[in-house]
């Protein structure tokens, strides 16, 4: 039976452009921005890029025990109750998994906005809306004030926003926001509905229900111009303006919002600590955790999830096997493996990246 499974890069196209840290990452000899700006790590879900439908992206691909390579989706399947395990006494689905990603800005990205989980299931016929958190791990040294925009600080009327959209009057839109200063570890959680915007020059690991559903309505970037079909999920303006929640959110209200606090959830005296950064309450649709190790931390889980390990090496440990981790490694830990050891003689960080409770 398969134990932990790490993870080789997944890149994606996209709309935009970035991607010279994860070339890096990757120890690529020339590293440089291009139009594969995201990693989807252990992804169950395809890329939806209209005009590249002829194009396989976005499902991770790891190898079985027959040394074949084939998409992790499926090998999930071949046994979902160890994979994925249980919530109360319901086994958990694909649709449980959140979809995980680096994602390495070079300009600002298109602003956007995603369905809720009930718009998607009532009016578009899809189990899970695009709910998404951000975790910031590093900026790029020539961007003096990284940031990114969330939810309406002043919004506009449903009809303003629409013949701004039509007209693609960006400046207009782009006063509706107030810029939120971003840092290395801060985290924010951004619901369905809420117009955003990332910053140029930020990597992060982003977590979002497992779709790839957008209303993208800023048209170009960087001289290219999203298709019709890509821009409202292949609907009309008016069902894409239906997804936006228009209330606004006042610069004084901007943290309470969006800007998440850890919370310690264990701190030895060894240095070791477990904190949670997104909970249940804050969203339904995951849980994000991290855990600093110091010499050996000894854990014990019930559900499955990602890891990433954002600083440090060491090793995942458990009865019958022992995994190498260095800084930049992603794996997946199935809910078969309860309980598990990291160890690290010159410490580590891993971010932990869980299904949500319902």
């Amino acid at each position: 039976m398969n134990q932990i499974m790490k993870f080789s890069s997944n890149r994606v196209w996209r709309t935009y452009q970035g991607g010279k840290l994860l070339d890096t990452i990757e120890g690529k000899e020339v590293p440089q921005d291009s139009s594969f700006p995201e990693d989807w790590i252990g992804s169950t879900v395809e890329a939806r890029n209209v005009g590249r439908e002829h194009v396989s992206e976005g499902l991770a691909m790891v190898e079985n025990d027959a040394g074949q390579s084939v998409p992790f989706r499926d090998l999930l399947q071949q046994n979902q109750a160890y994979f994925l395990g249980k919530v109360g006494d319901t086994m958990r689905s694909l649709d449980d998994i959140p979809l995980v990603k680096y994602l390495d800005s070079s300009t600002r990205l298109h602003f956007q906005a995603h369905p809720t989980r009930e718009f998607a299931q009532e009016r578009l016929g899809m189990p899970r809306g695009k709910t998404e958190a951000y975790v910031i791990l590093e900026t790029r040294e020539e961007v003096s004030d990284p940031y990114i925009y969330a939810g309406f600080q002043r919004s506009p009327s449903r009809e303003q926003l629409k013949e701004w959209i039509e007209t693609q009057d960006i400046a207009s839109i782009e006063k509706c926001f107030d810029r939120i200063p971003v840092k290395p570890g801060d985290v924010f959680l951004l619901p369905g509905g809420r117009p955003h915007a990332l910053g140029e020059g930020i990597l992060m690991l982003e977590i979002m229900e497992p779709s790839d559903l957008a209303v993208r309505f800023e048209f170009e970037r960087c001289g290219y111009v999203i298709p019709e079909q890509a821009r409202f999920m292949g609907r009309d303006i008016e069902t894409a303006l239906d997804v936006f929640n228009f209330d606004p959110i006042p610069p004084e209200e901007i943290d309470a919002e969006f800007r998440c606090e850890p919370k310690i959830l264990t701190n030895d005296a060894h240095g070791n600590c477990l904190e949670e950064l997104i909970g249940a309450d804050k969203t339904a649709c995951f849980t994000v955790k991290r855990a600093a190790v110091n010499g050996s931390f000894e854990r014990k889980e019930k559900a499955f999830f990602y890891g990433i390990v954002t600083a440090g090496s060491g090793t995942f440990n458990t009865a019958d096997e022992v995994t190498q981790l260095k800084p930049w490694d992603r794996f997946f830990c199935p809910a078969g493996i309860e309980e598990f050891e990291y160890q690290s003689d010159s410490g580590m960080s891993i971010l932990e990246c869980y299904p949500g409770n319902s």
